[in-house]
């Protein structure tokens, strides 16, 4: 079973709260920074996780987040240079932290010298960014329904599907193998899943945890 993680999320608005939620039902902790007061109180209401009420940019707020303990810090305010000047902050006081920004373009060049990766407005959802701070190996490749998820999967090699082919394989109702990673074929009955390569899958959310379990073990 994976260690639970502890996440720093600033900003509190759609993705930021997205992003807290996805990340807290995966098992994992999260603290959240907020400097609008309304935005504080409804994600205090919510119970998502400690909420603190500031400025992510000011020192003394990063100090009461406890950076040293946390995983990974998201910056998803609506302000990119806020979020750009949070990881550098964030960076002063645990160069070894995992960082994400939001951006707006692919070509704000700097994030890349200075963040660990970006989330851009066409994929700001909360479980693209989840994905990301966690650093597993799955993906959600489309943003989900209430049902079904579209994800992408690492085979790992001590998985009790690493080696067989499809048709030995008992994958749960709910759950169906589309194509490899590369997306050059469609699955079929003798494709093989080879370990530590991925595979896109459409899986129910009710299924989801069992159809892991199959893939990474």
């Amino acid at each position: 079973m994976a260690r639970t993680k502890r996440f720093v999320i600033a900003g509190g608005g759609r993705v930021g709260k997205q992003t807290a939620e996805n990340l807290v039902e995966q098992g994992h902790d999260v603290l959240l920074i907020e400097s609008d007061a309304e935005r504080v109180e409804a994600l205090s209401d919510a119970y998502i996780g400690p909420v603190i009420h500031g400025d992510a940019t000011r020192p003394s707020i990063l100090e009461q987040a406890d950076l040293s303990e946390a995983d990974a810090i998201a910056a998803l305010t609506d302000e990119p240079g806020t979020n750009l000047a949070i990881c550098m902050e964030a960076q002063q006081y645990a160069p070894s932290i995992r960082t994400i920004a939001r951006a707006e373009t692919e070509t704000d060049q700097e994030y890349g010298e200075v963040v660990d990766a970006t989330l851009l407005p066409e994929y700001l959802g909360g479980d693209y960014a989840a994905d990301i701070l966690t650093g597993e190996d799955i993906r959600t490749l489309v943003y989900p329904t209430a049902d079904l998820d579209i994800i992408e999967v690492s085979v790992a090699p001590s998985a009790p599907v690493a080696g067989r082919r499809l048709d030995e394989i008992a994958l749960p109702a709910g759950s169906l193998l589309i194509s490899t990673a590369d997306r050059t074929e469609l699955a079929g009955a003798e494709t093989v899943l080879e370990p530590d390569e991925q595979y896109i899958l459409a899986v129910e959310t009710d299924v989801v945890d069992e159809v892991l379990n199959l893939m990474r073990g």
